[in-house]
């Protein structure tokens, strides 16, 4: 089975069809940063809009990618939340509107649970249970994952401290942007 997912809580569009016999098969991001930048964040308007925009030709093009049509899929799922209530409104309206022109199922997911999740994707996914601090935008959550309860949440909201902390941090001289600047050097090993 193909299945599309459709994230759109923030300020960037994300795109993947995911196959159950190969894994990910094609994905598309689209990132607003430069629309953003001129007002130091997120302008919640503009990034519902862009979405509005980015959303169907970036499925198209991960369909042709792998010579696929939108008879292919399967499945849809999109991300319901934590995020911009607009933004995630567009992800919502696009899933549930190709699911019942496909005929398919549609199925909102936690965006929290599926950073947490992601890892299990991978060729080497880490070992249950453990525990994860998750910090995406303005939310914040630390889990407990199980490989068979479900997932206990011990602390988290919306808006939370530690899930801030990342903009201020690294803003450095663009004023815009800090979260992506730490997950970098992050990755450069940096810290």
């Amino acid at each position: 089975m193909i299945v599309l997912g459709i994230e759109t809580s923030c300020d960037e569009t994300g795109i993947a069809l995911y196959s159950g016999d190969r894994g990910l098969i094609a994905h598309r991001l689209h990132s607003q940063v430069a629309t953003h930048a001129a007002y130091g964040g997120v302008v919640p308007e503009l990034a519902s809009r862009d979405h509005v925009r980015r959303v169907l030709p970036l499925v198209q093009d991960c369909l042709a990618e792998e010579g696929l049509d939108a008879g292919d899929i399967g499945g849809i799922a999109y991300a319901r939340g934590p995020g911009l209530a607009g933004a995630l409104l567009v992800g919502a309206s696009v899933a549930e509107g190709l699911g019942w022109a496909l005929d398919c199922p549609v199925l909102g997911v936690h965006h929290m649970e599926a950073h947490l999740l992601a890892p299990m994707l991978e060729p080497d996914p880490p070992a249950f249970p453990f525990l994860a601090l998750l910090v995406s935008g303005g939310s914040g959550c630390s889990y407990y994952a199980a490989p068979v309860a479900p997932m206990a949440l011990l602390s988290g909201r919306s808006i939370v401290p530690y899930g801030r902390a990342g903009g201020p941090l690294g803003r450095g001289r663009r004023g815009f942007g800090g979260r992506r600047r730490l997950r970098r050097h992050a990755a450069a090993g940096v810290f």
